[in-house]
């Protein structure tokens, strides 16, 4: 009998609230009130996140993006600035020793992104999983990923680029010089694709959320059920939007 696991299908949240979210499922999976959770959601507005270990000032343009209406927020995850807007975002949170997960964090990273590459299959796309934390098609990137471990639990996300417009992108971030960003925008524009381009039409969220779901239930071999955040994943999402992730302490860490 297969394993069940929850889904959560969250929809478009604030940067600060997307990551609230995350952080409340984390804490309730440590205290085992909550099965292994998948989670899909998009950005409204659009947002940047920044890794855990980077500094908001240094990498992004808050004065542009308070203009254009973009949120930025800090995540508990490291890795790089990026700018989130038409994609899927999912998070996996379970256990670091549910047998399904390797101890090894890149062994964990390709497994957790092997139900994304069976999930771009079942689109009639061929990705796969390229070391240490990215997803590629065609010899570019289509998937980026960050994870943290807390509590004896792996919180795991990342996005699934539905569309992608790398000159908006770059408006929001700070680099230094003309010739070094018009350099960077034109490496980021052949290194980077999206659904969209690869299957040269349209493509919806459900469309993305549907096969992503078929994905983490075959690599995985559990059943994905449909549920909903608890009570208490409920106060603990507000508490943490309200108190950290809204906050300009939190945003200004580093």
């Amino acid at each position: 009998m297969k394993e069940k696991w929850r889904l959560l299908l969250t929809g478009f949240n604030t940067a600060s609230m997307n990551m609230a979210i995350d952080n409340a499922i984390l804490i309730a999976h440590s205290k085992g009130k909550v099965p292994p959770t998948v989670r899909f959601y998009g950005w409204k507005p659009p947002a940047v996140s920044i890794g855990y270990f980077q500094s908001l000032q240094e990498e992004v343009d808050v004065e542009s993006c308070r203009r254009l209406g973009v949120d930025y927020v800090r995540r508990v995850t490291g890795g790089g600035a990026v700018f989130h807007d038409k994609e899927l975002t999912y998070s996996i949170i379970i256990s670091e020793s549910h047998p399904m997960i390797p101890r090894s964090i890149l062994d964990s990273y390709q497994r957790i992104c092997g139900a994304l590459v069976r999930g771009f299959r079942y689109m009639n796309v061929e990705a796969s999983f390229a070391p240490v934390n990215d997803i590629i098609t065609n010899g570019k990137k289509i998937s980026g990923n960050a994870q943290t471990r807390r509590y004896n639990t792996v919180l795991q996300h990342g996005t699934i680029l539905i569309d992608v417009d790398v000159d908006r992108m770059f408006s929001l971030l700070k680099i230094p010089g003309e010739k070094i960003k018009d350099k960077l925008i034109n490496d980021a524009k052949q290194r980077v694709t999206s659904l969209s381009d690869v299957l040269g039409r349209p493509v919806l969220f459900e469309e993305v959320a549907s096969n992503m779901k078929k994905g983490f239930e075959e690599e995985f071999n559990v059943e994905l059920i449909k549920g909903s955040l608890t009570d208490d994943e409920i106060n603990d999402a507000r508490f943490f939007h309200e108190h950290y992730f809204s906050s300009d302490e939190w945003n200004n860490k580093r």
